[in-house]
């Protein structure tokens, strides 16, 4: 019965149900398994205050008199364990300190003891409480504790689901780390700005921002201190504007500033602009050092430099340029015989491009290995860069420009046909048949002839269509929900396999996912990461295990590394594994003599 209703619970957290209806059926469950307790969930606000989420069998007049308390180191046994981080068992209300005022309500009521545990998020953060109260003084049973641990596990998934979502529309405007607009957001506001130009005739001014040298902080220090540059010089910025100005992060070390009513004066925006400079310039201590930095900014004006958004971004991003080009730590107006693009990346976009006609990428292959029988039944098909001069690049390094570019499509391409072709060859040569999985970008799956460039691969290999998967990301999926499905679903006739890779990260709508013809569930690696030491991963993991499976999804666990790991996903059934516990990405030979090992003498999963 405990497991049926946890899996309704689950299922009810998959269809986007409000949380409200969720922690009422979660209390409900708990309460059901107890004689005499009542449960009790509270939401802790931005404020430090802890709001009412669920207590449905609690006097109404008590929830209410205890909605808003500010959480502290005596505030009964939620507030409490709110701020310690950690769980409050008071057996006795009538004379325990940390009820000293709020007994008498209690005891209004006919409550007597109260036992109140923290729900923390994957992160560590205090989400709220639940509570489970009784009319007799005692503590909780062993079994009362264990339901405690479940319903605190069960609520933060769906708080942080929640809350996930309510942030996806300030998270598409607006930049996560600074907290500044975005793109999207520029866009906007920069169409609103011209329409009023057009009416009003002030000007208006398009600055491109880029640091100069950022990538030493990170290299010296590490990304953490990298961020809280950027953070600093961002409030920098926004405090040389005006309130009716906009300062944005595109990403990285870049930003935009959008300058509106302005005089139609040069000289005008100068002094904006050697403002900004100055202040960007002064010396930011961060770990125990002191950094100074310098920025190049470009400058296009509306009506002069450009008609449209897209067009003024350009231009301003190549006065930037110039900007770099002539010393940095300064600014260059836009001219008409700027050059329109960036050197370096140019030169990387071009080296691409040739590495691509040279081979000079080639594949990897980490193996997937069941969980029940041992068996390596797949591998996934990883791309890897050598350049004749650089050496081994990084995707990390590359993806990314080759999802800009473009390039990301005829790569693709590539490692789809060489894995197609890699696979085949493993078939004729006598091996085991195993599937190959293949990572599949956004640009790829929504470029109008990506079924024909499937079929095209498979044809020109004869490998089947049932040993090929496609790996697809939620985010991906999420964009057009009734395109990916109408693409899969032709794909998947064919015979054609899919996964969404890194589950867990996109903040997806699960119930979107259960309509999807997708065969198989990757946990992300930074859920398994810390098992062996992390109780929210361990509730977490165990329960996107058991959702995964309820909507008929094999669940693999990547990035597993460590004994420890492995115990934990055997006790929780998880159906596939991947990781360095059984092997790192090797090259195809590598490949081909493990898979001629018979399963008796291939590394234990």
């Amino acid at each position: 019965m405990l497991r049926e209703e946890q899996a309704i619970v689950l299922e009810m957290i998959a269809m986007n149900a409000p949380l409200g209806e969720i922690l009422d059926r979660l209390v409900h469950l708990m309460e059901a398994q107890l004689e005499g307790v009542l449960g009790s969930i509270l939401l802790l606000d931005e404020t430090g205050h802890l709001r009412q989420g669920a207590a449905p069998s609690l006097p109404a007049a008590y929830s209410k008199a205890i909605d808003g308390i500010a959480i502290g180191p005596d505030v009964g046994s939620c507030g409490t364990a709110a701020y310690r981080r950690e769980s409050v068992i008071v057996a006795d209300i009538a004379d325990h300190p940390l009820w000293k005022d709020y007994r008498d309500l209690a005891a209004r009521h006919g409550l007597r003891s109260c036992w109140s545990a923290p729900i923390l998020s994957h992160q560590g953060a205090v989400l709220g409480t639940f509570a489970m109260y009784s009319a007799r003084v005692r503590e909780p049973s062993p079994v009362e504790t264990r339901l405690t641990e479940m319903t605190t596990r069960i609520a933060a998934i769906a708080i942080e689901r929640k809350r996930a979502e309510e942030q996806i529309s300030f998270l598409a405007h607006h930049d996560a780390l600074t907290g500044l607009p975005n793109r999207s957001l520029l866009k906007d506001r920069l169409t609103q700005a011209m329409l009023q130009t057009q009416r009003h005739n002030p000007w208006v001014s398009v600055v491109f921002v880029d640091l100069d040298n950022f990538k030493t902080v990170n290299d010296s220090l590490g990304h953490t201190a990298g961020d809280a540059l950027l953070k600093v010089i961002a409030r920098r910025m926004v405090d040389c504007v005006k309130p009716t100005d906009t300062v944005v992060r595109l990403g990285g070390d870049e930003f935009v500033i959008l300058l509106v009513d302005q005089l139609e004066s040069p000289d005008a925006v100068s002094a904006i602009l050697e403002r900004i400079r100055v202040a960007i310039t002064r010396p930011v201590p961060i770990e125990g050092q002191v950094f100074h930095i310098t920025c190049s900014m470009g400058v296009a004006t509306f009506p002069n430099d450009g008609l449209d958004a897209e067009t003024l971004l350009r231009n301003a991003d190549a006065a930037m340029y110039k900007a770099k080009d002539a010393g940095r730590d300064g600014f260059q107006f836009y001219t008409s015989e700027m050059n329109t693009t960036a050197h370096e990346r140019l030169a990387l976009q071009e080296a691409m491009r040739n590495g691509i006609a040279r081979s000079e990428f080639y594949l990897l292959y980490q193996p997937q290995v069941d969980l029940q029988s041992g068996r390596l039944f797949a591998v996934e098909a990883l791309v890897r860069w050598q350049h004749p001069v650089l050496g081994v690049i990084s995707p990390a390094q590359f993806i990314p420009l080759a999802e800009e570019t473009g390039l990301i499509v005829p790569l693709g391409d590539w490692v789809l046909r060489e894995a197609c072709r890699q696979n085949k060859a493993w078939q004729d040569a006598g091996l085991p048949p195993i599937n190959i999985s293949v990572n599949v970008s956004a640009r790829q799956f929504h470029d109008r002839s990506w079924i024909s460039r499937v079929k095209r691969a498979l044809s020109e290999s004869g490998l089947e269509a049932r040993y090929l998967e496609l790996e697809l990301t939620e985010s991906l999926l999420m964009r057009d929900v009734d395109q990916a499905i109408a693409t899969m679903k032709e794909l998947q006739a064919m015979g054609v396999h899919f996964a969404i890779d890194d589950f867990g990260t996109g903040y997806s709508s699960l119930s979107s996912l259960k309509n999807l013809p997708v065969a198989r569930l990757k946990i992300d690696q930074s859920f398994i990461r810390n098992l062996a030491n992390d109780e929210n991963d361990k509730g977490i993991a165990a329960a996107v295990i058991s959702l995964g499976q309820r909507l008929n999804m094999r669940v693999i666990a990547e990035g597993v590394e460590t004994d420890e790991q492995l115990a934990f996903l055997r006790d929780n059934h998880c159906d596939e594994i991947q990781g360095y516990h059984f092997s790192r990405p090797i090259k195809p030979a590598a490949m081909e003599k493990l898979l001629k090992l018979p399963p008796s003498r291939q590394p234990a999963a």
